[in-house]
């Protein structure tokens, strides 16, 4: 069975290909960040959500956008939704931006779970060990879409403003 370890590197990676920086549920406004704590992860969306990436992560990041961050699991859906040619992508894997954002979130706050398990830390409150041990069987299909998709980022000063 594959180990946690590496899994918040891998994830959040996956996950920053569409403007979700390693941000965890905690950095969400109360209410998004219970709703990505019970939102159980399935095989059957994890492969819409592979797809949707690959698609996704084809498609050029606007590094002079808004980059003030993200507000709550609207507002990431509206920023996926504003790049051009992403609501088509996620349309072709049968998602909406909003349930990709919702996954995205629980594939990060469940992989922090997962290493601190297996740091010798407990379940943190509100997380399932059912997606713990979900992320645990899938870890080498997240870590082969990390690594075959680039992550697209702005943080080398392209397109920020003085």
């Amino acid at each position: 069975m594959p180990h946690a370890h590496g899994f918040p590197v891998v994830f959040a990676a996956a996950a920053a290909l569409l403007l979700l920086p390693a941000a965890r549920a905690e950095t969400l406004p109360e209410a998004d960040a219970r709703e990505v704590r019970a939102y159980a992860l399935t095989d059957a969306v994890l492969a819409r959500y592979v797809a949707a990436t690959r698609k996704l992560s084809a498609i050029p990041l606007d590094c002079k956008a808004d980059d003030r961050g993200i507000d709550g699991l609207d507002d990431a859906a509206a920023k996926i939704d504003a790049m051009p040619g992403a609501r088509a992508a996620l349309r072709s894997a049968r998602l909406t931006s909003r349930e990709y954002v919702v996954f995205a979130f629980a594939l990060i706050e469940n992989a922090y779970a997962a290493y601190s398990l297996e740091q010798g830390g407990k379940l943190p409150p509100g997380i399932s060990m059912a997606n713990v041990e979900f992320l645990r069987r899938n870890s080498s299909v997240i870590e082969r879409l990390a690594n075959e998709t680039e992550v697209a980022t702005c943080g080398d000063g392209e397109g920020a403003d003085a």
